[in-house]
């Protein structure tokens, strides 16, 4: 893995006018989808992020490659300045910069067969026809575990697995040597799951490609990043190599969701108290740190002042005021045990009690 960054993104912002009205599209407010985050990307590095919904993780990947127009900031990606880029040039980049759907139906065109669909982009970015191209779609497939004969078919023929790795064979077609992954594998069984973020991490070996990878699910995040941006209400909170962040959250936000995410072991006890009500409104959202209304910790100054993303430790930086201040997870859980012991016992009492 190259230590210089493939992707820079520096204070990317996009707002969206908020309108009303049928005739007159009276603008009201404004949507704060993603509100000045800074990250950066190496070449052959997986770096996850997580969030839950409406926090701007899939407009974030759609503003990278410039399918969205952002408000302020910029774009480095090898070198170039993607919003500086006219349209012929951002063409002839675009074969470097991919990106897998949520949906793999929904991206994919009913009416061309796989074949089709695979040629467009060979012969838009690479000039290829003829055997040539037949030889490269067929090579396509051969390397997400598809038959050369599936050419022929069209995508409702497909599983949803299947279409799913007819999507990454999409954007693996020009060779690109980054992929932004916006949650492709949430609509699939667990086994299906399994299968396709696998095909990732081998491909990933085998041709060094990067990887924005956009999720819910802790778990897989957790198998496939190197490092892991913690997003919430159109902001990076946290970010870190994910051994840390995994092992050591920082931001009481990050802590929230490893607490929330679901345990095989029922009997085991909680790392934190999980945050309550619901995410706030990005066309209004809080002043000061934006998650002070469901924070646990929050003091005034909270209400009051932004937090800056800022470094406590080699390659771990947080936006709180008071990070380092802040309990550890395990002592919490400590703090918590004798009165999860005492309701174990209430309920052990109480099923003992309906069953005499």
């Amino acid at each position: 893995m190259s230590e210089t960054p493939l992707l820079q993104v520096e204070r990317l912002v996009k707002h969206f006018p908020a309108k009303r009205g049928v005739l007159f599209q009276r603008i009201i407010g404004t949507v704060k989808a993603v509100d000045d985050i800074t990250f950066d990307v190496r070449a052959g590095e997986t770096v996850g992020v997580v969030g839950e919904s409406g926090c701007g993780k899939s407009t974030m990947g759609r503003l990278v490659l410039r399918l969205i127009e952002p408000t302020s900031g910029k774009v480095t990606f090898d070198g170039h300045d993607v919003r500086e880029l006219n349209r012929e040039r951002l063409r002839v980049l675009r074969r470097d910069m991919q990106i897998i759907f949520q949906d793999p139906y929904a991206s994919l065109n009913p009416r061309l067969s796989v074949g089709e669909m695979l040629a467009e982009p060979l012969r838009l970015h690479g000039g290829m026809s003829g055997a040539p191209m037949k030889a490269r779609i067929d090579e396509l497939l051969t390397t997400v575990g598809l038959s050369s004969w599936h050419a022929l078919r069209y995508p409702h023929e497909f599983s949803g697995g299947q279409r799913q790795r007819l999507g990454i064979s999409r954007a693996l077609a020009t060779r690109p040597k980054l992929i932004v992954c916006d949650e492709p594998v949430s609509a699939l069984d667990v086994s299906i799951q399994a299968q396709v973020i696998n095909l990732l991490k081998s491909l990933q070996k085998r041709f060094g490609i990067a990887y924005i990878f956009i999720a819910h699910d802790l778990a897989v995040v957790r198998h496939i990043s190197d490092r892991v941006a913690v997003m919430y209400l159109g902001r990076i909170v946290e970010m870190a190599d994910k051994k840390a962040l995994f092992g050591r959250p920082m931001h009481p936000y990050t802590r929230a969701l490893l607490a929330a995410a679901p345990v095989a072991d029922p009997t085991a006890p909680k790392k934190a108290a999980p945050i309550e009500g619901d995410i706030p409104s990005p066309l209004r959202p809080p002043s000061g740190c934006t998650f002070h209304t469901r924070c646990p910790f929050a003091q005034e100054r909270c209400k009051r002042d932004v937090p800056e993303l800022r470094t406590l430790a080699a390659g771990h930086t947080v936006a709180c005021h008071f990070a380092e201040s802040l309990p550890s997870a395990d002592d919490i859980a400590a703090r918590a045990a004798p009165y999860a012991g005492r309701l174990a016992a209430y309920r052990r009492a109480v099923a003992q009690a309906r069953a005499a």
